[in-house]
């Protein structure tokens, strides 16, 4: 749509805006509470003698670093492996330059924000703008149409918090009517903004192909912009990081209401079991008429001292003949602390049954023990991840696809050789390429290899309608990586390399025709490795000369020098005119025979046999002068040039 075409009424938007609040309205409350019981300082520092075991806040910091430990490493190649050098080096470039860009953009901590929300609350959101800047978006601050599937939403929307004077730079003269007001936490009298800030909405509408900037308060549309960036999906944003959802609706449902229940329950009995160990002291009763017998007991009982074991008594007949355990009676502390023992067990078995809904039983049956097998260790880890494999696969997914926007954004908005001056990689361009190729002799040209240039990449990272079809962005995992089988991985990676070499070098001695497949074997078989992929610019450049050697063997073999060439031509033409000629003669002597044979028998003369006789010896005589004649001429040399 164009922006002179567009709405100017902001009346519609604002609407919407508060039909998608009202849609996730139960969510954020049920998300504030939630929050407030995981880390609200307020309520941790009071002394109000509640006391509550901290399970959720636990669960947490064990499930978050088992979702999102590390941050992405970008993973871009060509989607094929016969697409060319140039391909090979833009995707290379690209690469390099998402690597400096998720460590200048602090993309770690983003990431981290998203995957606290997503455990806490079921949904992260992340935000990219128009300069590759990734953003975390507060759950209050993303809202989007009330949709069944992510596919179907037609629009999604940032808040952006602004002053009057940042409203007015942004927007101009429109923006003096706008109310503001402190942004901060509402449940208190704190305020995170010390400045008076209005909430402008930055809304991405799918239908309209357009930007459009609302504030509350202002009927008309702050502005109208066109997409930044022309992506697969059209929003800034990728589909956020979910958890569990309420079916077919994008509203999440916090992992937390699941268990509430029995965090409750484990809380009262901590209060129980608190307020009972309280109780738990030695305490007696005695009579109260011997007072000096009372205070000589609580006298013995509060001395600390191991030497002072005696305590005098003025009047000690006080004591009677009864013994003093029988004139003192004490509470029954050993039926409390049965009491507070089976308390304890109950609250285990509650907190096991959280273990078990939260999925952090199999994270803990994943452990494993130094003296456990390699086997066993590695079922525990698959085990132990099986439950956490879904955010893990979800955290990687958003990384993916904020990598993905990022390399549109570059590709689109930057030069070439910006892209090469931010992945640190210099290429020739083709001016100088030319100049170099004007310097070397021709038939040192003709074997040369054209270096690719900086214009040719250019072309191809500005080629909107064919780059997703050359290249692809991906991520390796961002959670913390087995150094073992790391290892283990790269062994595996050279003993395959190693072993195809080995074979396939003597195959291409011998057959050098062989050398094309075997290179793109080779190919194939790295590309099933990692580390494969970090060698794949070696491996082409290696496959490449692999390929132009068997062609000069081959080459080398199978085309003689010229001379040579002539000589040979000579001496086949001669042998094929001398067994013609040799062939010619037998020929006709057989036929001269036949006829001899023919006279003599019609004449049936008696000389027809003497006749018959000088025939065949001058047949034989013919035979031995022409096979004389054509030794002599096999004979002789030929010559050469």
């Amino acid at each position: 749509m164009k922006t002179e075409d567009a709405p100017t009424s902001a009346k519609p938007w604002l609407e919407k805006i508060k039909k998608a609040e009202k849609a996730f309205e139960v969510y954020q409350e049920k998300c504030d509470n939630i929050d407030k019981l995981y880390s609200d300082l307020e309520s941790l520092s009071k002394n109000s003698g509640d006391s509550e075991f901290q399970i959720f806040w636990a669960n947490l910091e064990v499930v978050k670093p088992s979702i999102y430990q590390r941050p992405p490493r970008p993973v871009v190649m060509p989607r094929h492996s016969d697409l060319g050098d140039v391909v090979r080096v833009g995707s290379e470039m690209v690469e390099r330059a998402l690597e400096f860009d998720v460590e200048d953009d602090d993309l770690h901590q983003t990431l981290c924000m998203v995957r606290d929300d997503l455990a806490v609350s079921a949904r992260g959101v992340p935000w990219v703008l128009d300069n590759g800047q990734c953003l975390h978006v507060d759950r209050r601050d993303f809202l989007h149409a009330p949709s069944r599937k992510w596919t179907e939403v037609p629009w999604v929307a940032r808040a952006v918090y602004l002053t009057k004077d940042e409203g007015r730079d942004e927007f101009g003269d429109i923006f003096k009517g706008v109310q503001v007001a402190k942004i901060g936490d509402q449940r208190t009298d704190d305020y995170r903004e010390t400045e008076d800030k209005a909430k402008v909405w930055e809304i991405w509408c799918k239908d309209s192909r357009a930007i459009y900037y609302v504030v509350e308060g202002v009927d008309e549309i702050l502005r109208t912009a066109e997409p930044y960036i022309n992506v697969k999906g059209f929003f800034p944003c990728p589909r956020p990081a979910y958890g569990t959802l309420q079916r077919s609706t994008l509203l999440p449902v916090p992992d937390f209401v699941y268990y509430r229940d029995q965090v409750d329950e484990i809380n009262t009995l901590t209060r129980r079991i608190t307020s009972l160990a309280e109780s738990l002291r030695l305490k007696g009763f005695y009579a109260g008429g011997t007072s000096e017998v009372g205070e000589a007991i609580e006298t013995a009982m509060a001395q600390t001292s191991d030497k002072a074991i005696l305590v005098p008594i003025s009047n000690f007949a006080a004591l009677g003949t009864t013994n003093l355990k029988d004139g003192i009676v004490w509470m029954p502390v050993r039926e409390v602390g049965e009491l507070i023992v089976n308390l304890v067990a109950l609250r285990k078995q509650l907190i096991e049954d959280v273990y078990e809904i939260t999925g952090l039983s199999d994270i803990m049956r994943g452990s494993t023990e130094a003296a456990e097998t390699a086997t066993a260790q590695n079922l525990k880890a698959q085990y132990g991840s099986v439950r956490v494999r879904e955010r893990q696969q979800e955290m990687v997914r958003v990384a993916v696809d904020i990598l993905r926007i990022k390399a549109e954004i570059f590709c689109e908005t930057m030069s070439g050789a910006e892209i090469a001056q931010m992945a640190a990689m210099r290429l020739p361009t083709e001016a100088q390429v030319q100049a170099q190729m004007m310097q070397m002799p021709p038939e040192q040209q003709q074997g040369m290899k054209m270096p690719v240039t900086i214009e040719q990449v250019d072309q191809l990272l500005k080629s909107q309608s064919i780059r997703p079809f050359l290249m692809e962005v991906e991520s390796d995992s961002t959670i913390a990586p087995d150094e073992q089988a790391e290892k283990q991985s790269r062994m595996e990676f050279l003993q395959a390399i190693g072993g195809f070499m080995q074979q396939a070098a003597p195959a291409v001695a011998e057959q050098p025709e062989m050398a094309p497949f075997l290179g793109e074997l080779m190919k194939f078989t790295a590309g099933g490795f990692r580390a494969g992929r970090d060698l794949g610019g070696a491996i082409d450049d290696f496959v490449e000369q692999m390929k132009a050697q068997a062609v000069q063997a081959s080459q080398g073999q199978q085309q003689p020098s010229p001379e040579v060439m002539k000589v040979q031509a000579e001496a086949q033409h001669k042998k094929a005119e001398m067994q013609f000629r040799v062939q010619e003669a037998r020929t006709r002597a057989q036929l001269d025979m036949a006829k001899l044979q023919i006279d003599a028998k019609k004449a049936e003369i008696a000389e027809g046999d003497l006749i018959l006789k000088e025939a065949q010896a001058e047949v034989d005589t013919l035979m031995r002068i022409e096979e004389a004649d054509l030794e002599r001429q096999q004979a002789r040399p030929v010559a050469i040039g």
